[in-house]
């Protein structure tokens, strides 16, 4: 599965393409296939997301994972601030990055 992520233009936060727009819960992530890279630069070009690129995923029961610990990383939020990670209330949100 190949997913696309970046950040939104105004916020900064860390994104990812849901089939009709972009979502900051990882687990919205559609399948991009083989349109990922063109998807990225029209995304880029409408001034929607900055550094958007595609990465690897797989779906598991708890949902789409990304592949490489950067993009869980980025996908949960701040390693060294618990709670202020998307999964705040889930004790087990270590675990999910490792």
């Amino acid at each position: 599965m190949k997913i696309l992520t970046g950040n939104d233009l105004g916020t900064g936060d860390v994104i990812w393409w849901a089939g009709d727009g972009w979502s900051r819960q990882v687990g919205d992530s559609v399948d991009v296939g083989d349109r990922g890279d063109d998807l990225a630069r029209a995304e880029e070009a409408a001034l929607r997301v900055v550094g958007a690129y595609v990465i690897d995923a797989t779906v598991t029961e708890d949902g789409v994972r990304p592949a490489h610990i950067k993009d869980r990383i980025r996908a949960l939020g701040p390693t060294v601030r618990p709670d202020l990670t998307l999964k705040p209330n889930d004790a087990d949100a270590g675990n999910w990055v490792i």
